[in-house]
């Protein structure tokens, strides 16, 4: 009997992990999915992150840790961290105070949040884009501010609009203290992007009819866009020469003039309002890409998102749109009944346009972490494997080598995945698995880590194991492999 039950055991224990044999091979890899998956994440008013003011660092962290491993397992890429809200800091500066959203307006909230959501991200393999808001001082005139801050160091910058105050982009010290924070941040911070949202000049006054007077700068329209046009092209020089692989990207307001296409309307004109001349960034290429807030539903056509979404795509002459989709916006009271199928379905729309790698930015992250109308089942759907942000060639090229000395040990808690690279070109590492002919990404990880283990759960099913490199700018290096 004792024999008998012995040989029905045999064949499991064959197959048992810790049996498994793996050996240095010679596989051809296909690229890993290339797809830029991003999404918001607002300091201001405490929108996202974090929930409130006043929390502990350690609560701080714990709320932006579990927003970090949602965004892992809906496999999203990306992250745009609002670090500048108001002319203050979500990390630590020499030109502005610590932010209001964090503690109260310059108090040390004990650790450097910036800093902190760069190093767990990257163990993620996500992306953070540093998210300024350009010339904003106040979200509201009443706010107390610290006695650094530039609203009481340099009044005669100030120009209010409604109940918020702004740095005047018309004047030159204005946009020079905007340059100084970005390149500080740039310069110390091991960021991935540069992100700015569209608050260049204030937006119309709800049921005002529009005039340039409004804001009393003595500027017209055009040297408005003359003065951001500026501004836009000398960051991205900035950037590029302290570090290339840095992306560039904002978000501007979706409809780039109404009647742009024919049949869209629009209560806002930004190129005239906002100073905004989007498809002038996009065609100079001062940009990495464009997020446009495309934030409308399929219908009506008015504000169709197909409409406005091939009309941008036609201008990615020579760099990619991106399109912001409003997950806020779902079962909203700005859009009653709009169901998570619509997220759905601009997605799939975008990817059918894209002339080159897509990609979708998400408005914002507490919609998605509240889980609005089962959006999270639809992106899982849509995301059913991880990707990496597409390469940006026209910025620079690095292909990173193959990773040598690549081995593989199973153990009673997984299977324990090292090597060695063989340069010193990988941002980040990608680790792989093929099942029959598809090979599937497990993990990203940041390009200091050469080493993971991993839970036999992900490998029960695999035949070989993957590692490659991707470089600075997003190029894909050949991988090296083990098989059983």
């Amino acid at each position: 009997m004792k024999k008998t039950i012995l040989s029905l055991l045999l064949p499991l224990l064959a197959l048992s992990p810790l049996t498994w044999a793996w050996q240095s091979s010679n596989e051809q890899v296909p690229l890993t999915p290339q797809e830029f998956r991003a999404v918001w994440i607002a300091s201001v008013h405490n929108l996202d992150w974090p929930s409130k003011p006043g929390l502990s660092s350690r609560a701080q962290q714990s709320e932006l840790l579990s927003i970090l491993n949602k965004c892992a397992q809906l496999k999203i890429n990306a992250i745009f961290l609002q670090v500048r809200p108001n002319a203050d800091a979500l990390y630590s500066s020499r030109y502005e105070p610590w932010s209001q959203w964090l503690n109260g307006s310059g108090v040390n909230p004990g650790y450097d949040p910036l800093a902190f959501a760069i190093t767990q991200a990257h163990a993620r393999g996500i992306e953070v884009h540093a998210w300024f808001n350009p010339f904003r001082a106040k979200a509201n005139v009443n706010h107390h501010m610290a006695s650094n801050h530039i609203s009481l160091r340099r009044p005669d910058l100030m120009k209010r609009s409604g109940s918020v105050l702004l740095s005047d982009p018309g004047k030159s010290a204005t946009r020079q203290h905007t340059m100084n924070v970005i390149m500080d941040v740039v310069k110390r911070y091991n960021i991935d992007g540069v992100h700015l949202d569209d608050y260049f000049y204030p937006y119309p006054a709800a049921g005002r009819a529009w005039s340039a007077r409004s804001f009393p700068d003595g500027l017209t329209p055009s040297q408005r866009r003359d003065k951001i046009n500026d501004f836009v092209s000398e960051l991205y020089s900035n950037v590029k020469s302290e570090k290339p692989w840095v992306r560039v990207g904002i978000s501007p307001f979706g409809i780039w003039r109404p009647g742009v296409p024919n049949g869209i309307e629009a209560g806002v004109d930004a190129y005239e309002h906002l100073a905004c001349d989007a498809k002038k960034w996009i065609e100079k290429g001062w940009v990495d890409y464009l997020a446009p807030q495309l934030y409308w539903r399929c219908q009506p056509q008015k504000q169709s998102f197909p409409l406005l979404m091939k009309w941008w795509a036609a201008q990615n002459t020579r760099r990619p749109i991106w399109p912001g989709i409003a997950t806020a916006r779902i079962q909203s009271s700005e859009d009653p009944g709009r169901p998570a199928s619509e997220i759905a379905r601009q997605i799939q729309y975008s990817r059918s346009l894209a002339q080159c790698p897509p990609g979708q930015c998400f408005w914002s992250v507490n919609s998605i972490l509240k889980n609005k109308g089962g959006i999270q089942s639809q992106l899982q759907q849509l995301y059913p494997s991880m990707a990496v942000p597409p390469p940006m060639p026209w910025s620079g090229k690095a292909i990173p080598a193959r990773p040598t000395s690549l081995n593989a040990k199973n153990g009673a808690n997984g299977v324990t995945i090292n090597w060695q690279a063989a340069d010193k070109a990988a941002r980040k590492w990608v680790v792989m698995a093929r099942n029959g002919r598809l090979w599937t990404a497990l993990c990203i990880l940041p390009g200091n880590q050469t080493t993971v283990t991993l839970p036999h759960s992900f490998l029960k099913n695999a035949q070989s194991i993957g590692v490659r490199a991707v470089g600075v700018f997003g190029d894909q290096g050949p991988a090296a492999t083990v098989t059983q």
